[in-house]
């Protein structure tokens, strides 16, 4: 059934549009994964620069998460396997590679510094 309504011809004139600008974002992030695993396995970089192209990889797909063009557990599987091979090189500290947004764990919360009145009642 042909699509009649003007909603409907708008609507599928977006998805268009739509279809295009994600399939470009798709394919700078495979484009920047695959030189960060290039420049991790192939010719001698130094390792800051290792870490900067792989930082930008990472970036991309946090991007491109956040735009709802890739799923985010689907960005963070491929963010652990390009940071867990960046760690197997030595381009980053281990502890630096791990991820601290796990569910579960809250975070401490820091120490609170005394009020002036409580300090004045205090004295």
């Amino acid at each position: 059934m042909a699509k009649r309504t003007a909603s409907a011809k708008k609507q599928a004139r977006a998805s268009v549009r739509r279809s295009i600008r994600n399939r470009a974002v798709r394919s700078e992030v495979k484009t920047k994964i695959v030189k960060a695993r290039r420049s991790l396995t192939e010719a001698p970089v130094a390792e800051s620069e290792r870490y900067a192209i792989a930082l930008e990889a990472v970036r991309s797909l946090d991007r491109a998460a956040s735009k709802g063009i890739l799923h985010r557990n689907n960005a963070a599987r491929r963010k652990a396997r390009l940071t867990r091979q960046l760690v197997k090189v030595g381009g980053m500290p281990a502890a630096a590679g791990k991820a601290s947004g796990k569910r579960g764990t809250a975070p401490v919360p820091a120490a609170k510094a005394p009020d002036k009145k409580t300090a004045a009642k205090k004295k």
